[in-house]
């Protein structure tokens, strides 16, 4: 684990609101079941907690909540109950919800440095995306600076 991912897992456990870790064989699970394998910093990540949300609990509707591995699933069919490639493409999964059915995905066909970037899905213009980040790392410790705020649709 980077020395970066270490101290943002530190800043989520006491800062913000985590879920307990999702042991070996949940990764493992996870993994057979959707058909890859998490980078480096997703794997950090859901050891340490399996899913949080940041800067409010849950009932309060915060702005940022990383899904737990449970909740993990195909963009297409989470966001268009659809699994064809007119509802974007295959490798496009949810992994954070953003309130009113926006959601930031991992594109684990594309990586940049052996981590897949992430793709910002606004409900009513997808399966147009676009990337916001190239690694969860860089997305989390931009968004636990944010104060809440969706850095990437800042000016």
């Amino acid at each position: 684990m980077t020395t970066l991912m270490r101290r943002l897992l530190t800043e989520v456990s006491t800062r913000h609101y985590p879920n307990p870790p999702a042991t070996h064989a949940q990764v493992e699970a996870f993994e057979a079941r959707v058909g890859w394998r998490l980078d480096d910093d997703l794997r950090a990540f859901y050891l340490h907690c399996d899913g949080a949300t940041l800067f409010a609990p849950r009932e309060k509707a915060p702005n940022y909540r990383i899904l737990p591995l449970s909740e993990i699933e195909r963009a297409r069919v989470r966001m268009r109950q659809e699994n064809t490639d007119t509802f974007g493409a295959a490798s496009w999964y949810t992994l954070l919800y953003l309130q009113d059915g926006d959601y930031v995905l991992v594109d684990v066909a594309n990586q940049v440095d052996g981590r897949y970037v992430l793709l910002d899905a606004f409900h009513e213009t997808y399966p147009v995306v676009e990337q916001i980040s190239a690694s969860f790392g860089e997305f989390l410790e931009k968004a636990l600076a944010s104060g809440n705020e969706y850095f990437w649709l800042e000016d």
